[in-house]
């Protein structure tokens, strides 16, 4: 079993930045990918940008510029920089880790969520 806990959402003005974290623990066998997805209030879950083993990264069209996603192997740990925010950023943002691959079942992980505000 694989936990996640994420942590460094919060309220912010407009135009502000944040960082947030998310750490996996407990039994991690080869982490594929590492993500963060977000949800607003009445609408459904998107993906807002993807990182994989190799590093090579995808974002939502909505962040490009704006996000920054990073990973740490070592510590298990992914990141996104969050910058020049934006109000209709204001979501829950999950983190996903996806582990496995050739001769390794393939599992899928979310965080609890943490909640991010942007308003002045």
């Amino acid at each position: 079993q694989v936990q996640l806990v994420e942590s460094g959402g919060g309220l912010v003005q407009p135009g502000g930045s944040l960082r947030l974290s998310c750490a996996a623990s407990g039994i991690v066998l080869r982490i594929n990918t590492m993500a963060w997805y977000r949800q607003a209030p009445g609408k459904e879950r998107e993906l807002v940008a993807r990182i994989n083993s190799a590093g090579a990264t995808n974002y939502a069209d909505s962040v490009k510029g704006r996000f920054t996603i990073s990973r740490d192997n070592a510590q298990n740990t992914v990141y996104l920089q969050m910058n020049s925010l934006k109000p209709e950023d204001t979501a829950v943002y999950y983190c996903n880790v996806v582990t496995g691959g050739v001769g390794v079942p393939v599992l899928s992980y979310w965080g609890q969520g943490t909640q991010v505000t942007v308003s002045s």
